[in-house]
């Protein structure tokens, strides 16, 4: 079976154009994408949250997969990338854009209070981890991508990836699935 993806969200070519006439690399593979949208589609009247918007590739699967009833609020603190997402999919009135910083938004969520995490940024996946951990709801999804050695990692920056999936398989109150695909995913199902 080959890997290719056959159903795009609205917005998602738009988007990516846009995104790569201003050089932005960060770009998110549509694998990872293709499973976003399928796992945000188990959540009905979920209440989304992704740390990391980027130019909005990722937020427009994860707002593919999401019913009429659910919410999405996405943060970055790039501001011309906000721009990009919100320009293509600030109609849908299922989703709120927050420039600011990740750590803030973490801090001020009520705990046990989110279905879905998508962490693609520090906060809330480097750094600010327990805090976000803490917001997903019994049942919620943390997922992480980015996993698998990338070419424009740090010196460095293999160790936290490894720490980090070894940090994640040792907790009780997560069942985690490391899965060796695109760029490297781990889902995470927070015990009841």
């Amino acid at each position: 079976m080959k890997d290719t993806v056959k159903h795009f969200p609205i917005g998602y070519q738009q988007i990516l154009d846009e995104t790569l006439k201003i050089n932005f690399d960060q770009l998110s593979d549509p694998l990872p994408g293709s499973l976003l949208a399928t796992l945000s589609a188990t959540k009905p009247n979920g209440r989304f949250l992704e740390l990391g918007t980027g130019s909005g590739l990722s937020t427009a699967w994860i707002l593919h997969g999401m019913d009429a009833l659910s919410s999405l609020t996405t943060i970055d603190s790039n501001e011309e990338l906000v721009a990009i997402a919100k320009r293509y999919l600030g109609n849908d009135q299922r989703v709120s854009f927050v420039v600011g910083q990740g750590e803030e938004l973490i801090n001020n969520t009520e705990p046990e209070s989110i279905d879905f995490i998508f962490a693609d940024t520090w906060p809330g996946k480097y750094h600010q981890l327990e805090e976000t951990l803490s917001l997903l709801k019994s049942g919620g999804l943390y997922i992480i991508d980015d996993m698998l050695p990338q070419d424009n990692w740090p010196d460095g920056h293999a160790d936290k990836a490894s720490n980090l999936t070894k940090y994640l398989e040792a907790r009780d109150d997560l069942l985690t699935t490391k899965i060796a695909w695109s760029t490297g995913i781990i889902i995470c199902t927070k015990r009841a």
